[in-house]
């Protein structure tokens, strides 16, 4: 077994214990926050380099060319989402629950087994894109053209690569290899983005397939640069041994696969809905209003995921140690999250004009009940998460099957009522009942209960997100965005000062915090 595991297994044996003490629990809160911030600053950046290469694409190949690659990538992510059987989320649960237990061989024995599923899924995601690549070329252009067909064969490579790069990621999350995870995520990017651009200048369209391939490949070196430095010695395990380990690792990654193409079932059946009673145009509003309205809260929470999925599944086992993971995370989430719900919220007229125009204007009551539901988004997925850590593959899919349902029942009913707003209502009524499906599911299987600083937190949010939708629909133009600002300055000091309690921070600074905050009130 390699040094770089042995020096990983002190900490996640003293993580078992929950912590006793303030000073303990400030370093736990701390912890949260640096992972937050080293994988959300890692996104940011993809976002920049990815706007960079969305304004390049869209002048080398216009309108028609930007759609042909966006169909190649609808193609190549459904392609995944199937082909991965969900390895890189179960992935990540398998490796963080064995590095919980301080077992090196069994660590060696996941990554091993992780590595060689990943291999293998992709070699049959890619033969059976290859054999499946006429009747999708059809069926995604409508017609049977050899370039499209020969276009989505090809795709098999970047499948393949993507299915193994999956494995390195999950590898390194369930390690919680946080900063590695973060440059490889910006390197990765950057690579890919260099590597694509030249290939579209010189061949244009035709560049499209062999550049989505050097990208692909290019971020695939980048990440196992990083991967290899995770020596771990081949460990003997027989056939049996094998086939048990591969099938854990599939029976709940297909229950990861179940929830992912629900959600992708849920955005396309939305849309047919939104299209049926509402018309065409709406859909562009819809999906204007949904990418803007959660933005910044989805940036946040998959920030903070990557680094407690896998110290929840260490923990799972102790339901003490959980259920204060849990409420950590939550105060973390409700705080960062909070002001990011606010700004959207009241500024999302504003918003809609600066990343569309001032025709999107029409979907701001849309987004505002889009932003209610984002708001309890943030208060149901830390729950998420202990069904995801404690692996229970029934729970997983009972839970997204029944809350795609009550999302589509409720869009149904009341699309054809209140029109675009409709679609909002139901996401916002969606959450309820995810919020309390995943509660009842997590007290049942940890005991859990939300402490009453988080039950603090979520009053006083949810008076000021309910106040600031009742105002913003009653008060507009400039005056009012005034107000707003220095409500969001209230709202961010504040959130800015309970962070600062809960972390610990640093003598020296308290001053000025005191300073900065007290014009808000205590």
């Amino acid at each position: 077994m390699s040094q770089a595991i042995a020096d990983l297994e002190p900490s996640s044996q003293s993580e078992t214990k929950p912590p006793q003490s303030v000073a303990d629990r400030g370093t736990s809160y701390r912890e949260i926050l640096k992972a937050t911030f080293l994988i959300g600053g890692s996104q940011v950046v993809n976002v920049l380099i990815s706007m960079v290469r969305a304004k390049v694409m869209a002048i080398l190949l216009g309108p028609a060319g930007v759609g042909l690659n966006g169909m190649y990538g609808s193609v190549l992510s459904l392609a995944q989402t199937v082909a991965g059987l969900g390895i890189n989320s179960s992935g990540v649960r398998q490796v963080a629950e064995s590095l919980g237990t301080g077992d090196r061989n069994r660590v060696a024995r996941t990554v091993t087994v992780l590595r060689q599923v990943s291999l293998l899924l992709g070699l049959l995601g890619g033969a059976a894109l290859v054999l499946g690549s006429a009747p999708i070329a059809q069926l995604t252009f409508g017609r049977v053209n050899q370039g499209e067909t020969v276009g989505i064969a090809l795709l098999s490579i970047v499948l393949f690569i993507n299915l193994v790069m999956a494995g390195q990621g999950a590898l390194l999350q369930g390690l919680r290899k946080i900063r590695e995870m973060a440059l490889a995520n910006i390197l990765g990017s950057l690579a890919g983005t260099v590597t694509v651009i030249p290939l579209v200048y010189y061949w244009g369209t035709d560049g499209i397939v062999p550049g989505l391939i050097a990208g692909s490949a290019a971020m695939f070196v980048v990440n196992w640069w990083f991967v290899r430095q995770i020596a771990i010695s081949k460990p003997a395990m027989d056939w049996a041994e094998m086939t048990e380990e591969a099938g854990a690792l599939a029976k709940l990654g297909f229950a990861f696969m179940i929830s992912g193409l629900m959600v992708m079932v849920s955005g396309y059946a939305i849309r047919l809905i939104v299209i049926r009673f509402a018309g065409l145009e709406s859909t562009g509003l819809y999906h204007a209003a949904w990418t803007v309205g959660g933005m910044y809260v989805t940036l946040v929470l998959q920030s903070m995921g990557a680094d407690f999925y896998p110290r929840l599944t260490q923990e799972i086992r102790n339901h003490a140690a959980s259920v204060r993971l849990v409420n950590e995370q939550t105060s973390v989430s409700l705080l960062l999250a909070g002001p990011g719900i606010l700004a959207t919220l009241l500024f999302a007229p504003l918003g809609l004009t600066l990343l569309y125009s001032s025709k999107f204007v029409a979907a701001t009551e849309l987004m505002r009940w889009i932003c209610l539901g984002v708001a309890l988004r943030v208060v149901s997925w830390p729950l998420g998460f202990v069904l995801m850590a404690e692996g229970n593959q029934r729970r997983i899919i009972a839970v997204e099957v029944a809350w795609t349902a009550v999302h589509l029942g409720l869009a149904w009913l009341l699309v054809p009522i209140w029109g675009l707003a409709g679609a909002g209502i139901a996401f916002f009524g969606s959450y309820v009942f995810h919020i309390a499906i995943t509660y009842l599911l997590a007290r049942r299987t940890i005991g859990f209960r939300w402490s009453s600083a988080n039950l603090q937190i979520m009053a006083a949010q949810t008076f000021a997100v309910l106040g600031a939708f009742v105002l913003a629909r009653f008060v507009d133009g400039w005056i009012s965005y005034a107000a707003w600002t220095l409500v969001l300055l209230g709202a961010g000091a504040l959130s800015l000062r309970e962070l600062t309690k809960i972390t610990g921070i640093p003598e020296r600074f308290r001053p000025w915090m005191t300073r900065a905050t007290a014009m808000f009130g205590r």
